[in-house]
């Protein structure tokens, strides 16, 4: 089902030799100083040609973050946002989604495994470009690489895997645990920080910067109190003023205004987007601005549509979709439950945002699933669908990314990691956390910008329910939502065809192919 985009031959040469499939992580240990300059381009007792050796690095984040699986089915299928029915024949996969969605995996799960093994690949490839001697630049974007990376490894599974730049490659990872990795990867972003670029014109939003290390400090600052407990999390008010202090930081640069029209962060010109601060980039190689190419950002779409949904590349999938109940917690206003996108909308037909009822192609013509009945979504969707009639129809779509039509694959639009709206929201949760309210702004002020751009009303008072649920509003489909449930204590709790989780799903396995390659690391509790 997936297409892999041709990448640059240095890219694929150095991004083969630094691959891994064990825990071990033996990526380019056996390469001699000589050797990696010459893999690099640079030619034998030249010097290495670190921006080829970093972009092979940013390349190695297409692994997570590009397809419908790895971490993203982690952070949506285990949450109230999202549910993978199997359709008859379709999207059985062994039950690797409706494991998820139950909260009834296991330490064999491929999705979890592949995960941790692609993040860490990120993370041990950015330790070796530091055994060298990089530019500044190139190490403190490496640094912010490793850290980046490490938050989503320590965020899922508690444990973090780790070498020193000066060890022997070939040695086994030491293990940081909760509070102790989160305070490297907190020591580490503010280490990168000062030598990062800028958000400034002509930097591109998928390359590491100083306000994507702000970003990643502030989720590391919110969240402390979790990796102490998560089962019971507190929040200490210096934690929550550490939040706002550099949420101020980077609101004082007016840099970033919300988008006018929501969906516009979502475009196939995203990179044009005033809100987006940090993407995983994929640049028409063809345009003056290309860059990093290969994300499947359509994966996004065609993992939810239709197989007759009018999407370039072979139609959708007819795969997962949201829950009604998710889908109630928006207003029928709200410009970010359902909206017409213009060039897409008014040309093929389709609609962006949660796709209910009867769907359209281009020229108004209505669209037929297979059996050739009206392609008309319900709300009601199960973990197994068996009705013969409505087995193509059952579950609300999700179109987040505005589908591309453009001639290019995959899609020219860029993978958003941290968006504005996050910077404002986190403020506005650590002033409600016990945090020092600054600028003018109160949490409900800051909650109320999200929402006036949502053509809402605002509220009066924000509560830990309203925000939490106003963060989903927000940030759904794009990898939020499982770190907000823990936080706001509402992830072990029962949704549509799920029911009260036992603490052990705050935390994944440890693949039990990573426990057999590494003594270091431990099985999570409740394993």
């Amino acid at each position: 089902m997936i297409n892999i985009k041709k990448l640059p031959l240095l890219v694929i040469a150095i991004s083969s030799l630094f691959g891994c499939t064990k825990l071990d992580e033996k990526l380019n240990g056996q390469l001699t100083e000589d050797e990696f300059t010459q893999l690099s381009g640079g030619g034998a007792g030249g010097t290495p040609d670190f921006t080829a050796l970093l972009n092979g690095v940013y390349i190695t984040l297409y692994g997570p973050w590009s397809n419908q699986d790895n971490i993203f089915a982690l952070q949506e299928h285990t949450t109230d946002e999202m549910i993978g029915p199997t359709r008859g024949g379709d999207w059985d996969d062994n039950g690797n989604w409706r494991v998820l969605h139950a909260h009834i995996w296991d330490a064999n799960h491929s999705h979890n495994a592949n995960a941790f093994r692609d993040l860490l690949r990120t993370s041990f490839q950015s330790t070796d470009i530091l055994r060298f001697t990089p530019t500044p630049q190139v190490a403190a974007e490496a640094r912010f690489l490793r850290a980046f990376t490490n938050y989503f490894v320590l965020d899922n599974w508690d444990q973090v895997p780790y070498r020193e730049n000066t060890t022997d490659p070939n040695e086994i990872p030491k293990v940081r645990k909760g509070l102790e990795a989160l305070d490297y990867i907190i020591a580490e972003t503010e280490a990168a920080l000062p030598g990062l670029p800028d958000n400034a014109a002509g930097v591109p939003n998928f390359k590491a910067t100083k306000n994507a290390a702000r970003v990643l400090l502030m989720k590391c600052y919110l969240n402390k109190g979790v990796y102490a407990n998560r089962e019971t999390p507190s929040f200490d008010a210096a934690d929550m003023n550490k939040v706002i202090t550099l949420a101020d930081e980077i609101i004082a640069q007016n840099r970033y205004t919300l988008a006018t029209n929501y969906f516009d962060n979502f475009s196939p010109t995203n990179d044009l987007s005033t809100e987006n601060i940090f993407t995983l980039g994929n640049r028409d190689p063809a345009a003056a601005n290309a860059g990093l190419n290969g994300n499947g950002v359509m994966f996004n779409y065609h993992q939810s549509l239709h197989y007759n949904s009018p999407v370039a590349n072979g139609g959708g999938w007819n795969g997962f979709t949201t829950l009604s109940d998710f889908y109630d917690k928006f207003d029928a206003t709200d410009k970010r439950r359902e909206a017409s996108y213009p060039g897409v909308t008014d040309v093929q037909g389709i609609k962006v945002g949660f796709l209910i009822g009867q769907q359209f192609g281009p020229g108004g013509v209505v669209l037929k699933d297979r059996k050739g009945n009206n392609l008309d979504f319900k709300r009601d969707v199960h973990l197994l669908e068996t009705d013969p009639i409505a087995i193509e129809t059952n579950g609300i779509r999700v179109v987040k990314y505005v589908p591309d039509y453009g001639p290019q694959f995959p899609t020219s639009q860029d993978w958003v990691f941290y968006r504005y709206a996050d910077v404002l929201l986190m403020k506005a949760e650590a002033i409600l956390r016990g945090g020092t309210a600054t600028g003018g702004q109160s949490t409900s002020d800051l909650v109320n910008l999200v929402r006036d751009r949502a053509g809402l009303g605002g509220l009066g008072a924000v509560t830990l329910d309203n925000l939490l649920d106003e963060r989903g509003r927000e940030f759904y489909w794009e990898g939020h939502r499982r770190n907000d449930l823990i936080r706001f204590g509402k992830f072990l709790e029962p949704w549509q065809d799920k029911t009260q989780s036992a603490p052990a799903r705050l935390i994944f396995p440890i693949p039990n192919r990573s426990l057999a390659n590494n003594p270091n690391l431990t099985q999570n509790p409740g394993y």
